[in-house]
C-alpha cells in the first residue's frame, strides 16, 4: 500500500489449518489476545475472476490479553476504539482495507438486528 493502513488481524491459513483455528492463531500473533470465542461473521472473494482467494472474517469475543508473536517482516501497533469511531473512519475514507471494512459492516449489521 506504499504506507501503513488500518485492518482487522489476518494471515493465510496453514495447510489443513480450519479457519476458526487460522483467525485464533493470528489474532494472538498479531495482537497477543486470545479468544473466549469466536463468532464467525461470513467469507469473501477478494478479487473473483482474478484469484480464487477466499477470506473468512470471525468477530472475536472474551479476549484476554497476552504477548504478541510478530513476525520479523510486520510492524503493528494495536488499537481499539469503538465501533462507532471505527464506521466514521470507514465513512471517511481513513479505513479502507476492503476485508476490514467489511467485517465492520457484517459487525454494524449485526449490531443493529440485536437493537
Amino acid at each position: 500500500t506504499g504506507g501503513y493502513l488500518w485492518e482487522i488481524p489476518a494471515g493465510r491459513r496453514n495447510p489443513a489449518e480450519e479457519p476458526d483455528l487460522t483467525a485464533a492463531r493470528e489474532l494472538r500473533e498479531e495482537t497477543g489476545h486470545t479468544a473466549g470465542r469466536l463468532q464467525k461473521l461470513g467469507k469473501i472473494w477478494t478479487t473473483p475472476g482474478f484469484t480464487d482467494e477466499v477470506i473468512h472474517l470471525y468477530l472475536a469475543w472474551e479476549l484476554t490479553p497476552g504477548p504478541d508473536a510478530l513476525e520479523h517482516d510486520e510492524i503493528l501497533v494495536v488499537h481499539t476504539m469503538p465501533l462507532s469511531t471505527a464506521m466514521t473512519m470507514v465513512r471517511d475514507g481513513e479505513i479502507d482495507d476492503a476485508k476490514t471494512v467489511t467485517a465492520l459492516l457484517s459487525i454494524a449489521v449485526l449490531r443493529s438486528a440485536r437493537d
